[in-house]
């Protein structure tokens, strides 16, 4: 009999992984929502072991973008809904396809689900396109029977995701390049216009200013050593990202952003965006509060806020509640805890989590147009002073000079 690894959230909300024999990947999932398990994938214990699997493996191309898997939600749950079944609406998303890519992967969801496969099944085995939270609330979607519904909520959540970090991206882009021209406006003024004032310079053997000769000595150093010290703070940016990928560390540098005056808050509110929204699509699809925090914990990308949703899952499974721990972690905004508090005093956390969720991502959207509009003119006015700063070292100087040849 055939051995299957799988992956599930059993029921005290803990990951657990492990093989099992049976003949049919749908006997894993079975047996393991008869133990109580919530199972997120199964796949046969020996795939990609063999130089057969290898090359589908290779052959199967990269992973889908994000905006590949939201289209493909998207158009999924339409279809469905308007009583498509499952077979002849994978068969359209073939035909209609935007690249080889999602055509290919497409057409082997396709195939498992015609074998007699389950959707999350077939889904499990592209873990690269499709995280285990997309998993995860499909195979909830497909055992409570309201697929169509539950692929429509996943579409919100990968759109609403993939609109805040496109915001945050496309503001940050025009500093970004503001940014770039100034430190080469600078580093063009430093290694080309200036070393041509330095034959004058020694010539006339004038005593030049403090600021002109600091100005003199940092161009020669950038002319002779800027290469290496781009080298050596690539092999820094490097070693601080080891280093982050690390618990201990990772989890100071999470701390310390979400303490620092403006960028912090943003982060913040980010953070309560991406934790609410997870949270209430998982709740309101039917998973349990515990196995439901046992999935965001690995959604949200902050240390600091995943150490926090673990005190609040061993808080929850003693039956405290969930709004305290969060409040007493520091991390989360105010209105995150009143509203999470006030949805389980209400038997609605589900509901005020998606609440809370367009809250925060409001907030954020304002958040980043407000750090734009201060980065801007603060890189503007820094440039400008720069620049000017140089200009009047060079015109201290040439005046020095004219005061000699007087």
């Amino acid at each position: 009999m055939p051995e299957f690894r799988y992956v599930a959230i059993d029921p005290a909300g803990q990951l657990a992984r492990g093989t099992m024999e049976a003949a049919t990947e749908a006997e894993v999932v079975g047996r393991l929502q008869r133990q109580g398990h919530i199972p997120m994938s199964a796949e046969p214990a020996t795939r990609g072991s063999s130089l057969g699997g290898l090359l589908t493996m290779e052959i199967g191309g990269g992973a889908l973008r994000a905006q590949d898997v939201a289209d493909f939600t998207r158009e999924l749950s339409i279809m469905l809904g308007a009583g498509q079944d499952l077979d002849r609406a994978l068969r359209f998303m073939v035909e209609t396809a935007p690249s080889a890519r999602v055509r290919r992967v497409v057409s082997q969801l396709r195939d498992t689900v015609r074998d007699g496969g389950a959707l999350a099944a077939a889904l499990g085995r592209h873990p690269r396109s499709f995280s285990r939270l997309y998993v995860g609330l499909v195979r909830a979607g497909e055992a409570g029977g309201n697929l169509s519904a539950t692929l429509e909520r996943l579409a919100v959540l990968l759109e609403r995701q993939r609109t805040l970090a496109s915001t945050v991206k496309s503001a940050m882009i025009y500093p970004a390049l503001l940014m770039l021209a100034a430190i080469g406006s600078v580093t063009l003024l430093l290694t080309t216009v200036l070393p041509q004032f330095v034959p004058l310079f020694e010539q006339n053997g004038a005593a030049l200013p403090a600021s002109t000769q600091a100005l003199i000595s940092t161009g020669a150093f950038v002319s002779n050593y800027g290469l290496y010290a781009l080298l050596a703070m690539a092999v820094l940016g490097l070693a601080t990202r080891q280093m982050l990928r690390r618990p201990g560390p990772r989890l100071f540098v999470d701390r310390l952003i979400l303490r620092l005056p403006v960028i912090g808050g943003l982060a913040r509110e980010t953070l309560a965006a991406r934790f609410t929204r997870t949270l209430g699509t998982l709740m309101v699809n039917g998973v349990p509060l515990i196995a439901a925090l046992g999935i965001v914990r690995d959604a949200i990308a902050n240390r600091a806020g995943v150490v926090a949703v673990d005190q609040a899952t061993i808080s929850a499974r003693g039956g405290a509640g969930l709004s305290r721990p969060l409040d007493e972690s520091g991390i989360f905004p105010a209105r995150t805890i009143h509203l999470l508090r006030l949805g389980e005093e209400t038997a609605q956390l589900g509901p005020m989590a998606l609440r809370a969720a367009e809250i925060h991502e409001e907030k954020a959207r304002i958040g980043v147009q407000r750090l734009v509009a201060l980065l801007v003119p603060a890189i503007t006015i820094v440039m400008g002073a720069v620049i000017a700063g140089i200009v009047s070292s060079l015109l201290l100087a040439m005046l020095s000079l004219n005061d000699l040849a007087g």
